[in-house]
């Protein structure tokens, strides 16, 4: 399985239009899942009521494709009920998981 890992620097994926950049660069790529860094998504990824995590994790549905963030989100999830329920939740599913790093990812898609 080809992960397309996005490097740490560049622009933040804000909405719709950042996940369908991405989401072509992995088509390209050949790669089922896309890993982006925490530090790429912007502050409104995270306040779920914006609708921008919403909105880039349908996009990454609707073309079959996984979506992982890489890195620490507890500063984020310590502010957020329901945040916190949101990444559970993800983490259990097939589609959007939240990993501390890209070893963790590397065994999760090995299971």
């Amino acid at each position: 399985m080809l992960v397309m890992v996005v490097a740490a620097e560049g622009e933040a994926v804000a909405g719709e239009r950042q996940a369908l950049d991405l989401l072509g660069d992995a088509y390209h790529q050949g790669a089922s899942w896309v890993a982006v860094p925490v530090q790429r998504l912007g502050a409104e990824f995270f306040r779920l009521r914006s609708g921008v995590a919403g909105a880039v994790v349908q996009k990454f549905a609707q073309y079959r494709t996984g979506l992982a963030v890489v890195g620490d989100v507890a500063a984020h999830v310590a502010g957020s009920e329901a945040l916190r329920d949101f990444v559970r939740e993800s983490n259990r599913g097939l589609q959007l998981w939240f990993v501390a790093d890209l070893p963790e990812l590397a065994g999760r898609l090995a299971a």
